[in-house]
């Protein structure tokens, strides 16, 4: 038996991805994330792509990245209920709570998480943290709103900036722009998801504790960690 001396981050991704391959019920449809390592869990369900009756996806990376193995990817509209739905976190704390949103697919990601009866969160040990903040808190924000919602933080001790790709500002999937929120120590995650959602302007909020992890599967150094919240 091989052991892992000092995993990569890299091999740490795969291992996670692979270990969720036990949650795929044959048959079913399976709620695929985004990210780089849900990456990896994409080219694990390819070598089970004949048991996977067809996905829901939450951005057009992880659409194609799906239809390219051979998986076909459903509308939302077009699924009632999801039994789980696999996707990465930038962090996670002791209670199953995330924030999420650094690849710019948080809005899609908690469209289709809210369809799951399971999420399944895959990480690597250095996104597991006592209390949320230290990862900048993404928020997806209309544009005309954003310089008000940046005040909003800023009254709560954030500092938000626009998110930017090639120095012009970075347009999600759905048309919108992301504001990126650091300084903050998000002690409640359940109130401050439901506070910052109903503010102007706010799309989404890349806090996922109303659509927390049920499982996190965590790449560690021995192996991986299997931890039920």
């Amino acid at each position: 038996m091989t052991t892992l001396s000092s995993p990569t981050q890299d091999e740490l991704k795969a291992l996670v991805g692979q270990a969720a391959l036990r949650y795929v019920t044959p048959g079913d449809i399976v709620g695929v994330g985004t990210g780089s390592t849900v990456n990896k869990f994409i080219d694990a369900l390819a070598t089970i792509k004949d048991q996977v009756r067809a996905a829901v996806s939450s951005s057009v990376a992880s659409t194609e990245r799906l239809r390219a193995i051979g998986i076909p990817v459903l509308d939302a509209n077009e699924v009632e209920q999801l039994s789980v739905y696999v996707d990465g976190a930038d962090e996670i704390d002791g209670h199953g709570y995330m924030i999420k949103g650094g690849g710019a697919a948080l809005t899609r990601e908690k469209i289709v998480a809210a369809l799951a009866q399971r999420f399944v969160c895959i990480a690597d040990a250095s996104k597991r943290v006592p209390t949320l903040g230290q990862f900048p808190l993404p928020v997806e924000v209309i544009p005309m709103a954003a310089q008000q919602i940046a005040h909003r933080f800023a009254a709560l001790g954030g500092e938000a900036t626009l998110r930017l790709k090639d120095g012009q500002p970075l347009v999600t999937d759905n048309g919108q722009h992301i504001l990126d929120v650091r300084g903050l120590h998000i002690t409640d995650p359940l109130g401050w998801e439901s506070n910052i959602n109903q503010w102007p302007g706010v799309v989404t909020v890349g806090i996922f504790a109303h659509q927390k992890a049920s499982v996190c599967l965590l790449g560690t150094a021995q192996g991986v960690e299997t931890i039920t919240y």
